[in-house]
């Protein structure tokens, strides 16, 4: 009895190990779409096979970036559904409809690290919480009309504030990305400074503009559902251009 428990224990464990080393395959589109949808963002290795270079790279950089959904495609016909030709390693996110490409011929030093920070960097979502890194992601996108939410983290409105603007935001997929700027943080002061304002004014709700390198906020208020609805509108319509500006001179980043 004890000698088959031990088997078992063995082979499962085998097992375990076996998945948690591979990927899970995606053989045709319709796989790949399902689970490109399937999340805010996904990854997918767009490679050979688990010998491909870059594969082991994926494998460990998944297991530390366990928020992001990753699979392997090794079929080359769904490859050019995404116009790819080459072993790349593509990051799809749904906040701006974006495909970023990471392709492996044109990487100097691939390891590890480097793939954490790609995934990092990039890893915009609906509503994504301002630093740094995510900057990288924000700012490299098509879309440059970002929706502020200034908040304090730790206080009574943040979790509904952050939850209810995450709700509203793919009604403007593609016009905004809403960004969550924590006020708690020695380092939002800059980026509230340039509004206006202090933690202590929190919770506010603003719009920067980075083609006009203009930014607005949101009269004082409920900062309900139908009024950020409508503040978004009203930038889309073009009338805030005659609304005076929020806080300080313009200047090219938060």
């Amino acid at each position: 009895m004890l000698i088959a428990l031990f088997l078992a224990f063995l082979v499962s464990s085998a097992i375990a190990k076996e998945k948690d080393s591979t990927l899970p395959r995606l053989n045709d589109t319709a796989a790949t779409e399902a689970f490109i949808n399937s999340a805010e963002v996904v990854v997918i290795g767009f490679l050979e096979g688990e010998e491909s270079p870059g594969y082991k790279e994926l494998v460990a950089a998944a297991k530390r970036v366990d928020s992001v959904p990753v699979a392997i495609c090794t079929v080359k016909e769904v490859w050019e559904d995404y116009s790819l030709s080459s072993h790349t390693i593509t990051l799809f996110r749904k906040a701006d409809n974006h495909q970023e490409n990471l392709v492996l011929a044109e990487v100097k030093k691939l390891d590890t690290d480097g793939l954490v920070n790609f995934i990092s960097m990039n890893e915009v979502r609906y509503i994504t919480e301002y630093s740094q890194v995510t900057a990288v992601g924000l700012f490299n996108s098509e879309v440059k009309s970002h929706l502020l939410l200034f908040a304090n983290r730790g206080s009574k409105e943040y979790s509904e504030l952050k939850e209810r603007l995450g709700a509203l935001a793919p009604e403007f997929t593609g016009k905004f990305l809403f960004v969550l700027i924590n006020g708690a943080l020695k380092s939002s002061s800059q980026s509230l400074g340039y509004f206006g304002l202090t933690s202590g004014d929190l919770p506010r709700v603003g719009i920067y503009d980075g083609d006009s390198d203009m930014k607005w906020l949101l009269p004082e208020g409920e900062i309900s559902t139908e009024r950020v609805q409508e503040f978004c509108q009203s930038f889309l319509r073009g009338e805030l251009k005659e609304v005076k500006q929020a806080g300080a001179e313009a200047k090219t980043e938060l």
